[in-house]
């Protein structure tokens, strides 16, 4: 994990030294899970905080969405982010740096512009599973030590516009008739349309489909050897043999104990959990939005 400051050199920025990690996946796919794990081997680390959207968005704080270009990677844009990265692999000594923000699952072309060497973990649950947990999200109330601990790493330049974004979202929440947040988790484009149209849970459901389905297809284009593929409920079902598979694939090196310690707390008491928190009727609002997604990858 991340240990030393921040130290901005000006012979960064070179990304030769160490091999990035981008783990992709809708919100509430087991991507903390993922990357809590592969951050257990020694010479993998990451920041110490659950997502970096704030640094991936610099340089475009106006966008209404996550969903960026590849054009979006200016020069001044791919310095900036490829800094962090390379200043975390120099201070932490890694040999792998590992990173995981959901909203880049809609921008993998942008992605690859910045950080053209990376390899991906692409990982995929149950969309029933992940309405139900996400629809949480929208509606949690305030944890401050999780807002410091990101805020942390926010450019100092966006600290206004992030603060008067906090402050207008947990009031909405606060008048809300629904008692959730104006915004949540990776943002489209036609957002606040959706809201006005859908119900929570139908925009969590169309949240996923959309995540998955542009990762999917941005993923489709890079070289194999560049992917990984997982399942969520297969990793959690056979956690050793799955993280086995995974650090063959991106060449990290690990024994068998190694392998055993990273997964001991792995958990399968949320599979199924979408399921039996919704009853038939809520089930069945939700097809529209997930059919075609869960029956490609092979839920149906």
């Amino acid at each position: 994990m991340f240990i030393g400051n921040w130290d901005f050199g000006k012979d960064e920025n070179n990304l030769k030294n160490y091999q990035p990690i981008i783990i992709v996946g809708a919100p509430r796919s087991g991507t903390n899970m993922l990357r809590e794990v592969i951050c257990k081997l020694p010479g993998v680390g990451t920041w110490p905080c659950d997502e970096i959207n704030f640094i991936w968005r610099h340089g475009n704080i106006g966008a209404i969405t996550d969903a960026f270009p590849a054009e979006y990677a200016r020069p001044a844009v791919i310095r900036y982010i490829r800094k962090r990265f390379d200043s975390l692999a120099r201070t932490s000594n890694l040999d792998f740096v590992v990173e995981k923000t959901c909203a880049n699952s809609l921008r993998i072309p942008f992605v690859k512009n910045v950080i053209p060497n990376a390899k991906y973990i692409f990982i995929y649950r149950n969309g029933i599973d992940v309405v139900a947990s996400a629809n949480l999200r929208w509606t949690a109330k305030l944890d401050l030590g999780y807002i410091l601990e990101k805020a942390r790493f926010v450019p100092f330049t966006d600290l206004p516009y992030y603060f008067v974004r906090f402050v207008m979202n947990r009031l909405y929440r606060l008048f809300s008739d629904q008692g959730r947040l104006a915004f949540w988790g990776p943002q489209l484009e036609d957002m606040n349309t959706l809201l006005s149209k859908y119900s929570l849970e139908q925009v969590c459901a169309i949240q996923w489909s959309r995540c998955v389905n542009s990762a999917e297809a941005a993923l489709a284009k890079l070289p194999e050897d560049h992917v990984i593929r997982v399942k969520y409920e297969d990793f959690v079902a056979d956690p050793q043999k799955e993280f086995k598979n995974i650090c063959q694939a991106l060449e990290i090196p690990a024994t068998g104990e190694e392998v055993q310690a990273a997964v001991e707390s792995v958990s399968r008491s949320s599979v199924g959990k979408g399921s039996a928190q919704m009853d038939e009727m809520q089930l069945e609002s939700l097809s529209p939005m997930l059919e075609e997604t869960l029956s490609r990858l092979g839920y149906r």
